[in-house]
């Protein structure tokens, strides 16, 4: 390592230990978990002592280790709005406006990022709207190739409710949290840690993942691109000396008063993309900067809305449904621990199945090229692996042409009726109808589905066009459903012998007609059959963006109201 490096991180890491820091989640307008103990650290010389006050009487004391980080669990009452925190050691930092009440993790690549100001109806949703006491905080995208116990982003803050932060933020947990806020009547914070195009294995630490054969011939195969572009001069302490130098350009500006990029972009912490062992799609390295320096703050749940970038092809979709349970199981083993129990092992964890994208389906089933059909298959199939999980329906939004959608607020408000139901016990219908089983009767099959809310229904005029049929011979059709009670009965007169039923199984069913419940709410695609999705010695079909047309959507896809 050059001796420029070495005294730029030397740098960097004593502005960083010289006084008592933290984190730019404890500051002012945080919201902190509600009647829990909720972990506050921060970083400071090596044994220096340091006491946390909160105004409604907590106090709690902690020495910084060896490594110069102090954590204390400060102990909250229910709901509230006005309080303070003082954090004193040598130095003293006071924290202000502080409201205690819900908080959530909302976590994903760039349509959780996907801000309100770009969404259908979302600037008129913003225009006026002044809720104090829903506070957002958004970090800017980061990676690294070692975890980061604090964030470099010095721009991300708490902020309240209002035109300005509302329009930036993401669009889904902007719609979530508002109407949890508007529900449950107490202060909601949302966390927003979103970074386009990266893959899951990007958001979990690299050990949990050594057993994994995919991910393990992903790696060796980015590794071997390094190593031809460490012949070209591109070489990781190169690209790391550059960062460093970028950063100390970063902190100038910042600490000038400077905060824009250019008129409509705000200044970033620079970012590696080569080597790709220390760029944005190399497993770890996003959790590594946007997960590990927020652990464990207290937080009741997450949801996340990520999926896209590991539906290439379909062995990779068939295989999301062992990364989303691995992922979800670390983030509440971990925050768990590192929260000193205070983190339920069990918290709710919610996820957005993919939407629809490409041409609108016109066979009953597709095949291998529908990767998007296999993910939400997988998806689906988590909510029953693992307990305390939910999945938001999203077939009924999405573009066929773009992959960054502008309807995203069904998708955020689909998550609040989750937890207002799972999380909060209210009296919302959480789910649209979710198939539970199957039966054959003759040359009909019947699914019985639960969650029909106030019954079952079609989610325009006609028939209920979006199911199909199978005999033993494997070859799909369509099939002529009815509605019964909680029951559908499907037929076909090119099947005498069903042996399996398969709905809205496409890259882009939306344009089908569609199962709801009366709520408004959309029934996951879903399938009877146990045959495979693809063949591992075919020809691998991968899928890629559709043309781009100077045709824009400019208006949302009609669909039933969501009267809850």
């Amino acid at each position: 390592m050059n001796k420029l490096l070495v005294c730029l991180m030397l740098l960097i890491s004593c502005s960083l230990m010289a006084d008592i820091k933290v984190s730019n989640l404890f500051g002012d307008n945080m919201v902190l978990q509600q009647k829990t103990s909720n972990a506050i650290w921060g970083f400071a010389e090596a044994g220096e002592p340091v006491t946390v006050s909160a105004s409604w009487g907590e106090k709690v004391e902690a020495r910084t280790n060896s490594q110069g980080k102090w954590k204390v669990m400060l102990k909250t009452p229910a709901y509230g709005t006005g309080h303070s925190i003082s954090i004193k050691g040598k130095n003293t930092i006071n924290i202000k406006n502080i409201a205690i009440g819900e908080v959530w993790l909302c976590a994903g690549q760039s349509n959780m990022g996907w801000a309100v100001k770009m969404s259908f109806d979302g600037n008129k949703d913003v225009a006026a709207i002044n809720l104090p006491n829903f506070r957002i905080f958004k970090s800017a995208r980061e990676h690294w190739h070692e975890p980061l116990g604090i964030s470099r982003d010095r721009l991300s803050k708490w902020k309240t409710c209002n035109p300005v932060s509302a329009a930036e933020t993401s669009a889904v947990s902007f719609y979530f949290g508002k109407k949890l806020h508007e529900e449950l009547g107490v202060p909601v914070g949302i966390i927003v840690q979103a970074y386009s195009g990266t893959p899951i294995e990007g958001w979990m630490p690299r050990e949990i993942q050594k057993d994994d054969a995919r991910t393990i011939a992903n790696m060796k195969l980015m590794d071997e691109i390094d190593k031809r572009l460490s012949k070209k001069g591109i070489t990781r302490e190169k690209a790391i000396a550059k960062f460093y130098k970028e950063l100390v350009i970063y902190n100038k500006k910042i600490d000038a008063g400077q905060i824009m990029k250019n008129k409509i972009k705000a200044l970033e912490p620079p970012f590696i993309t080569k080597p790709s062992s220390i760029g944005h799609q190399y497993p770890s390295n996003i959790f590594n900067a946007m997960i590990n320096p927020i652990r464990p703050y207290g937080i009741r749940g997450v949801i996340w809305y990520q999926g896209e970038r590991n539906s290439k092809n379909a062995a990779q979709a068939l295989h999301y449904r062992k990364q989303l349970g691995q992922l979800i199981n670390y983030y509440r083993s971990s925050w768990h621990e590192m929260s000193d129990g205070n983190v339920a092992k069990d918290f709710p964890f919610q996820f957005t199945q993919l939407p629809s994208w490409n041409p609108a389906q016109k066979v009953p089933v597709e095949g291998a090229e529908a990767v998007w059909a296999i993910n939400r298959e997988m998806m689906r199939l988590v909510t029953q692996d693992i307990p305390n999980t939910a999945m938001t329906v999203a077939i009924d939004t999405g573009d066929a042409v773009d992959l960054h959608p502008k309807n995203k607020k069904p998708i955020g408000l689909r998550h609040a009726y989750l937890a207002l139901k799972n999380t909060y016990g209210k009296d919302f219908t959480g789910n649209g109808p979710r198939y539970q089983s199957y039966r054959i009767n003759g040359s009909k099959i019947i699914l019985e589905f639960d969650s029909i809310g106030s019954g079952l229904m079609t989610g325009k005029a006609g028939a209920l066009d979006s199911f199909a049929i199978a005999g033993p011979d494997r070859k799909w059709h369509w099939a002529e459903a009815k509605i019964s009670g909680n029951k559908i009965t499907l037929s076909s007169s090119k099947v005498s012998n069903p042996a399996a039923a398969r709905y809205a199984w496409a890259m882009n069913p939306s344009q089908r007609n569609l199962l709801y419940n009366k709520e408004g709410l959309p029934a996951s695609p879903f399938r009877t059959d146990n045959w495979p999705l693809y063949d591992p010695k075919a020809e691998i079909i991968t899928v890629f963006k559709p043309a781009k047309t100077d045709k824009k959507a400019t208006k949302d896809w009609d669909r039933p109201i969501m009267n809850q």
